[in-house]
């Protein structure tokens, strides 16, 4: 009977004991009160507390967390953007009291300011100058967050301006401009190609008729000698100039009607076609010639006996 009264004993003491045991994670904090009044910050691992006077009011969380907020504003130029903010922040370990207790809602704190910052900075700026300049916005919120929420024993770690939505007609109208630009480069460099094809085709046109011109010249110039030559071999066996040059005609001519002959194709009509043609032609080139050389003779002796005034 003894033994059976002295259970119930022994299992309120170890739940009491219990009771006053308690662990805290990494990286976090646990708030004691004594009756309702602040007590003391236990950090980090085994705590205990006084059972039924003592409690666990809180625990706060030491890590880096983060905190996004949309926030719809009106740029310079009259354009409305919506801009997602990141804050990342985290409880300074020595201000745990401050913490807790100075504000209910942190989160809702942090929003306030920047909300306030950010419909500050960027009505002062163009739409193009948000993108530009969105670590100027990032810096002035951060800057006004540390000295807003330091004495309530935040720290600000970093603040981001994560994305920049303006509306969707703008978006469009950006694209279509950006679309412009590029079509218009475009067409400058296929008018530059254009040109440089135009350029150097007219170059191997150039060269090609060079080229050509001296192949003609060449030609020409050995026609010439074998004509000479020919003359020469002519007079050797007693046929004079004259007669020669006419024999040459007449064997080009029957040359050139047989090469029409050849051909089965051909759309080169001669005329005339008869060897008395032949011979005919050369008399009036030397006819014209011999012309020529007279009157330049008479003109260049007029010029000689001139008088001079």
């Amino acid at each position: 009977m003894g033994d059976f009264f002295f259970i119930p004993i022994i299992i309120f003491v170890v739940f009491v004991i219990i009771s006053g045991v308690f662990t805290v994670k990494q990286k976090s904090a646990a708030i004691i009160e004594t009756f309702g009044k602040f007590s003391s910050v236990r950090q980090s691992g085994l705590q205990f507390k006084i059972p039924f006077v003592q409690r666990i009011a809180g625990r706060l969380s030491l890590k880096i967390q983060q905190l996004d907020v949309m926030i719809e504003t009106k740029t310079l130029d009259d354009v409305f953007v919506r801009i997602k903010v990141s804050v990342q922040y985290k409880v300074i370990r020595e201000k745990v009291y401050d913490a807790f207790y100075q504000l209910d809602f942190p989160q809702d704190q942090i929003t306030s300011y920047v909300f306030d910052v950010v419909r500050a900075e960027v009505p002062k700026m163009r739409l193009d100058d948000v993108f530009v300049k969105k670590d100027d916005v990032a810096l002035a919120v951060k800057a006004e967050l540390n000295d807003a929420m330091s004495g309530y024993g935040f720290d600000i770690i970093k603040t981001l301006v994560t994305d920049i939505d303006p509306d969707a007609q703008v978006k469009q109208a950006m694209n279509r401009i950006n679309a412009s630009e590029r079509e218009k480069i475009a067409a400058q460099f296929e008018g530059d190609a254009a040109r440089i094809l135009i350029v150097e085709k007219a170059k191997a046109e150039a060269e090609s008729k060079r080229l050509q011109g001296m192949g003609i010249a060449d030609q020409r110039r050995e026609i010439a000698r074998g004509l000479e030559e020919s003359v020469e071999v002519l007079n050797k066996v007693g046929i004079n100039s004259q007669e020669a040059s006419a024999l040459i005609v007449v064997t080009q001519h029957y040359d050139t009607l047989q090469s029409i002959g050849e051909a089965t194709n051909t759309n080169l009509i001669l005329l005339p076609n008869s060897p008395q043609a032949g011979s005919d032609m050369l008399n009036n080139m030397v006819a014209s010639f011999t012309a020529s050389n007279m009157i330049g003779e008479s003109m260049k002796k007029t010029t000689i006996d001139k008088p001079k005034k």
